[in-house]
């Protein structure tokens, strides 16, 4: 499903993680390692969002230098600390991401309801909380037909019930084919999730794990 070859990614010339030839399959898998370890670099990198050297292949086709509009349809991303417009209201940049993912706006709808947000969708973003913004960029992971959603500490900033309406989004859309990696100090809980395995991210290299 996603493949990573000859990966370096550098920060002022100094060589902060390193992946020769990485593959994993489809499935739900948990990013873990210690601060600093190149967690979100990896999950940025696969997004599309950072420069690196090498490539990232998805689905043993879609390369994501040489066909990054297809690839980037495919692949959606939700930030550790979501920062948006201040100007814009929540029910606008669900707009704005459908519209780039050519998704209808009313999908967002039922996310919405479940994490009740109703009541603060069409204020502006510089009145939310930090919870109401992990919220909203929960949301926007999960617009459009992503085949693959990555998660960079979804559970930070989430309260109980709202974590259970997550896992039960995941569970959801992994049951029509998506694909997830989620980073995250915290341990997801086993029961809620069906883990395929963990990325264990250590030492600029990345290594897989098995239940």
């Amino acid at each position: 499903m996603l493949q990573i070859k000859q990966f370096r990614k550098f920060y002022h010339h100094r060589l902060v993680l390193s992946v020769s030839d990485f593959s994993i399959g489809p499935g739900i898998y948990w990013v873990k390692g210690a601060n600093g370890s190149g967690k979100s670099t990896l999950l940025r990198s696969i997004a599309g969002i950072l420069h690196f050297e090498g490539d990232i292949l998805l689905h043993n086709k879609l390369m994501l230098k040489k066909h990054t509009r297809a690839y980037r349809s495919e692949v959606n991303f939700a930030e550790a600390e979501p920062v948006f417009p201040p100007y814009l209201s929540g029910q606008e940049m669900i707009a704005l991401f459908a519209s780039a993912k050519n998704a209808a706006a009313t999908q967002a709808e039922q996310y919405i309801d479940s994490m009740q947000m109703q009541t603060y969708i069409k204020d502006p973003l510089n009145t939310y909380s930090s919870g109401m913004l992990k919220k909203l960029s929960l949301v926007l992971a999960f617009i459009g037909k992503p085949s693959l959603v990555l998660l960079d500490e979804p559970l930070i900033t989430m309260d109980g019930p709202s974590l259970r309406v997550l896992y039960s989004w995941i569970r959801e859309s992994r049951e029509q084919g998506v694909s997830f990696l989620l980073s995250s100090h915290q341990s997801p809980e086993e029961q809620a999730l069906p883990m395929t395995a963990s990325l264990l991210v250590e030492a600029q290299t990345l290594k897989l794990e098995t239940p």
